[in-house]
């Protein structure tokens, strides 16, 4: 059950293993229930130990024992049991009309899992179902600042969240240390999520992450996102592509300088450029395609925080740009975009057109 309610002061008994019903307590104890636990007998995990906070009845052995317990709370949640155990509890949940909820029982294999989620670039409406679902059954989130992180509670409820992100110049936790971070949980039997912002493949060192599970043994899973490069120039209203006015879009990291001959092959493609953490050498990309034959009048736009609320666009041409986000301040995270489909920004929105005549008068 995926938990919207506020459960405090109500009364909650979990049927199932303690470990393939951890998930199951952990919501129901952040949703502020009572939570009772009988762990057994099950077809498949052993008791274990309790969770903290959770009371633990003596399994009822008889029909009036299990009628007794059942009404006394408020609903029973399901895990596992056996059959002859599950019609009793029915029985008796019928009887008291007591609710009962059938719940999927967490991963119980030896080695957890890993699963790389793209949160999209920030904006909870771009969470994909399948984000969702993952970040719901997670034991442990490790979690960057680039991705939609205001509701975590609400979407990973009673898991551990561990914030891994990196800020431009300041890496807290080291790349190869979350990895070992995320391995390490697997190994330890936990359901493990990695979010991140936009696209793990993307610019999103997804690669190096599903390599180190990889060679450790740990099962893992990519779960695509909503990439930056796409999502905040439409937020913009910049399409990367447009009928008879680019066929191409090119995506590239601008965190070190593009060199010359990267410059001259993408001047030769076309199209549209998109440049991801590019505000730092923005100046020596402008100069370097003007100085290797983009013409200087090649519309260009700076969008930062893109789908915040104080989303800010930045107009203006491949010779004025550098100047115009200077004056502006413009800082990461902001998407830069090349090319003539900056002129349909907001399908011909007039104050973006007016931005790109002030910024033609200026070289004028």
């Amino acid at each position: 059950m995926t938990l919207n309610l506020d459960f405090s002061g109500k009364r909650v008994l979990v049927v199932g293993g303690a470990h393939a019903s951890r998930r199951v307590l952990a919501r129901y104890l952040a949703s502020g229930a009572t939570v009772y636990h009988l762990a057994g007998p099950g077809p498949h995990s052993p008791a274990g130990q309790p969770a903290p906070g959770v009371h633990t009845p003596v399994f009822p052995r008889s029909v009036g024992a299990w009628d007794a317990l059942i009404g006394a709370v408020d609903l029973v949640a399901l895990v596992e049991t056996t059959p002859p155990t599950d019609a009793v509890i029915t029985a008796a949940c019928a009887t008291h009309r007591t609710w009962l909820s059938r719940e999927t029982a967490a991963a119980t294999a030896p080695i957890g899992s890993v699963t790389l989620v793209g949160g999209g670039p920030g904006l909870e409406r771009l969470l994909t179902v399948g984000a969702l679902a993952a970040l719901n059954a997670a034991d442990i989130v490790y979690y960057d600042r680039l991705g939609p992180t205001d509701r975590l509670e609400e979407w990973a409820p009673g898991a551990e969240h561990v914030d891994v992100g990196k800020a431009p110049g300041h890496h807290a936790v080291p790349q190869r240390d979350a990895e070992r971070m995320m391995v390490a949980s697997a190994l330890a039997g936990r359901t493990v999520v990695r979010l991140k912002g936009g696209d793990p493949f993307v610019f999103g060192r997804g690669g190096e992450e599903v390599l180190a599970c990889r060679a450790a043994g740990v099962p893992v899973t990519v779960i695509s996102g909503v990439t930056s490069a796409i999502a905040v120039p439409a937020a913009a209203g910049i399409p990367v592509t447009h009928r008879e006015v680019s066929h191409l879009f090119t995506v590239i990291s601008g965190h070190a300088p593009i060199t010359d001959s990267e410059l001259t092959h993408l001047i030769g493609l076309g199209g549209t450029i998109v440049v991801l953490m590019g505000i730092g050498t923005l100046q020596q990309m402008a100069a370097g395609l003007s100085r290797l034959g983009m013409r200087t009048d090649m519309p260009v736009a700076i969008i930062e925080r893109g789908f915040a609320h104080d989303q800010r666009s930045t107009f203006g041409r491949l010779d004025t740009i550098g100047e115009l986000a200077a004056h502006a301040g413009v800082r990461s995270p902001a998407v830069v975009v090349i090319g003539d489909v900056v002129s349909l920004a907001a399908n011909g929105d007039d104050a973006a057109a007016d931005l790109l005549r002030e910024a033609a008068t200026l070289t004028a």
